[in-house]
């Protein structure tokens, strides 16, 4: 349930999720008529990073201009969240300063001490076990494409890391069959997969573990994958560059799907390796919508945290 902070899709429940997406389709179209309403107007958002990014910083400082407010970039170096300055006093010197933190970090753990200490909102940005922001940004494509998230089908193929748990909690919350294709070892979390089977109960969902990756995208409406390889992982690259590409979305996988399935990747995609460049700027191409609803996505999360 909503709280003080954006932490996990799995916070919400499928209405207060429903209207957060209502809530950015809104944002999205008062955007582009030129309308945006200055709702932030006096408020500042500190975003920290032990990642490096291109969409999450430049889609969230973008969301507080069109809001009216402030974002201020803190880098590693600056920070040292965790190394430099412990997690709770950085959390307890921000909280003096601005109305709202978003931090990418590494490890989980550090984001719920952050808003453990923090006495204004938290968002995830990224973190090693999910990455709630790309879920709903990917919610809010499919919703647009499709004309409604209940029932589809979606696969996902490649490595079991922290999008695929964001979709996973995305999925059980709308009434999606999602099916998961991973090599075995990299499966999805256990205890993600079955507090999405659990949520999936009220909903209708599916969460399927299904290994072959033409079975899983088998007249599937949308296809989505990511890196094989993601930070923090590099020392592991030879190994799954030699293990993955079996689940390379290219154009006889996509064959496979339904007819006009749409793809989608997170971004950045090692393109050659878990998507080919006819399908990344092929017309069945997701991926730019994809990106751009980062912003409108977390527009709407910031509206919520900090508006009410």
């Amino acid at each position: 349930m909503w709280g003080k902070d954006f932490l996990s899709i799995a916070d919400l429940d499928p209405q207060e999720l429903s209207e957060l997406l209502e809530l950015a389709a809104d944002l999205k179209i008062e955007r582009r008529q030129g309308a945006m309403v200055q709702r932030l107007e006096g408020k500042a958002l500190a975003m920290v990073f032990q990642k490096p990014s291109l969409r999450t910083r430049v889609s969230f400082e973008m969301a507080m201009t069109d809001l009216g407010g402030r974002a201020l970039y803190l880098s590693p170096a600056e920070v040292g969240m965790g190394a430099r300055e412990s997690v709770a006093d950085v959390a307890r010197v921000l909280s003096r300063f601005v109305d709202a933190i978003m931090a990418r970090v590494f490890d989980h753990a550090e984001i719920v001490s952050l808003a453990r200490w923090a006495s204004v909102p938290v968002i995830n940005g990224l973190s090693d076990y999910n990455h709630p922001c790309q879920a709903l940004a990917d919610l809010l494509t499919i919703g647009e494409r499709i004309g409604h998230l209940e029932g589809v089908r979606l696969a996902y193929l490649g490595d079991g890391n922290n999008v695929l748990h964001s979709l996973i909690f995305a999925a059980a919350l709308t009434g999606m069959e999602l099916r998961v294709a991973t090599p075995e070892g990299y499966e999805p979390d256990a205890d993600v997969v079955a507090r999405g089977r659990e949520m999936a109960r009220v909903t209708g969902a599916s969460i399927v573990l299904e290994p072959d990756p033409r079975a899983a995208v088998l007249e599937a409406d949308v296809l989505y994958t990511d890196t094989w390889t993601s930070m923090g992982q590099e020392e592991e690259s030879e190994r799954r560059a030699r293990i993955f590409p079996p689940y390379q979305i290219n154009a006889e996988l996509l064959a496979l799907a339904a007819p006009g399935a749409g793809v989608m990747h997170c971004l950045p995609a090692h393109r050659g390796q878990e998507i080919t460049d006819e399908v990344a700027d092929g017309g069945q191409s997701w991926l730019w919508d994809q990106a751009e609803n980062r912003l409108h996505a977390q527009k709407a999360v910031l509206v919520r945290l900090l508006q009410g």
